[in-house]
């Protein structure tokens, strides 16, 4: 990583690939912890997981009906219901060992009820008569209300097959088997099995915490009223929201002035509870450029300061890493000035993006959702990348509209609108203002038009990374 006096000068222009190799090269995966289920959603597992007991771990009945012999039902029809003994109930959560089923007796069973002792075969309780005497019963009576209680007769109008409607004692996964692989992400199945087999925790990669903040003494809160000069903060919004999104605990921080002790301050305060910190607007060459200020003061200083700084409480090889930020030129629209690091004694990772919506959005997608997901341990850090033939907006007219162009030497992202299919087709939607946010609010894909592209022709095929 080059030094921030280097950046300065605007010695080099960096690609979109050399910045994201950087982050990717910076960015570690979080040290696995023990984190109960509900918890280690989301997570990636960092152990494979044996089955210990078998699923089900008993022969248990999948209907509600009557555990019987199959050989007793084998002739049994409508104009000739085999009629057996009903000897009791079987509960779910019950032994199922209270009942024998001899030959010509049944047992009323629930779904879910191990089966008892001599039955082979469940009849569902729509082929029988209820043990009513009457026709064909619709559901099993309860306890307290059934005929006889739950003895006297039962008719069977349909016969079974041995092991009908029986799930079988490790039918789903056997003891020793392997339920989970070490990388898998846990969502609500894999949740569901690991409970299933017993196990209350999961050791995991944990969600990365990140602290998102923007910067602007113009920055209002939604719900507040405007006062001259002020717009509402989405920046830390929508960031927050794409934070989520990519898998991480987040804690989004009101606008900070620009003020770079004020700003300092904030994120000193806030490094107890980050792991990665991101930073919106003030990384530009405007004299209130407030997060370039900061950090680059607190990088620039000299040793002896920082060891003094020591000498108040904190460790001397920490303090003099306390923060270390290069700003860099990206040849890329929107999104061209960035900046990455890390700051504080744990050497936090620290992403600072610029303060435009669209070219913030834009750098997330780029540099921060996939540092997030290296943090959790996943192997797919990108979003997907397709084809597609490129297509005028919608409301063009009849007339064709000039052809995209871009920057030479840029990377371009311009919002889309992306169909599917066959044949994908993806179309311009809203200007290539890095201001224009309501055009980034109806788009689910970036266009991307690489260095060497300074014009894309209508119907042509362009790359285009897909957003939803």
């Amino acid at each position: 990583m080059s030094s921030t006096t280097e950046q300065a000068t605007g010695a080099r222009t960096w690609s979109v690939a050399e910045h994201l190799d950087d982050i990717l090269t910076a960015v570690q995966p979080l040290e696995p912890i023990e984190l109960n289920l509900l918890d280690a959603q989301g997570c990636v597992l960092v152990e494979q997981v044996t089955v210990p007991v078998a699923l089900p771990p008993f022969d248990n009945s999948s209907m509600d009906g009557y555990a019987v012999r199959a050989a007793d039902t084998e002739r049994a029809s409508e104009a000739s219901p085999a009629v057996l003994t009903v000897i009791g109930d079987v509960a779910a959560g019950s032994s199922g060992t209270e009942l024998t089923v001899g030959p010509g007796r049944a047992a009323r069973i629930m779904t879910g009820a191990p089966l008892p002792p001599g039955a082979d075969a469940v009849v569902p309780v729509e082929w029988t008569d209820g043990g009513t005497g009457a026709g064909p019963a619709r559901t099993m009576a309860p306890h307290s209300a059934a005929p006889q209680g739950s003895g006297g007769q039962v008719r069977v109008h349909r016969p079974v097959t041995p092991h009908a409607h029986v799930r079988a004692r490790g039918g789903d996964v056997c003891a020793g088997d392997v339920a989970l692989e070490a990388g898998t992400v846990l969502g609500p199945p894999q949740i569901a099995l690991l409970s299933a087999i017993g196990r209350p925790a999961a050791r995991v990669r944990p969600r990365p915490r990140v602290v998102v903040l923007s910067t602007g003494s113009e920055l209002a809160q939604p719900g507040e009223e405007l006062a001259a000069g002020q717009i509402y903060d989405s920046n830390s919004f929508a960031l927050a929201a794409a934070a989520k999104d990519a898998g991480a605990i987040v804690y989004r921080v009101g606008a900070v002035t620009d003020d770079a002790e004020t700003l300092r301050a904030t994120i000193e305060d806030q490094l107890i509870r980050a792991d990665l910190l991101v930073t919106t607007g003030g990384v530009s060459v405007g004299a209130y450029d407030v997060v370039k200020e900061a950090l680059t003061s607190v990088a620039e200083e000299e040793p002896e300061e920082r060891e003094d700084e020591a000498a108040e409480g904190e460790d001397a090889e920490q303090a003099v890493h306390r923060a270390h930020v290069d700003f860099r030129t990206l040849a890329m629209q929107p999104g061209k000035p960035q900046g990455f690091g890390t700051i504080g004694p744990d050497r936090t990772p620290i992403l600072t993006l610029p303060g435009n919506p669209v070219s913030s959005y834009v750098s997330f997608e780029l540099f921060v959702r996939p540092a997030i997901r290296a943090m959790m341990g996943l192997a797919d850090l990108h979003r997907p990348v397709v084809r597609a033939t490129l297509l005028p907006p919608h409301g063009a007219g009849d007339e064709e509209p000039a052809p995209l162009t871009s920057p030479e030497g840029k990377r371009q992202f311009l919002r889309g609108t992306y169909t599917g299919g066959e044949r994908p087709e993806v179309r311009p939607v809203g200007g290539s203002g890095s201001h224009l946010i309501g055009a980034l609010a109806h788009a689910d894909a970036l266009i991307v038009l690489p260095e060497t592209v300074t014009k894309a022709a209508w119907g042509g095929e362009v790359e285009v990374v897909l957003l939803g």
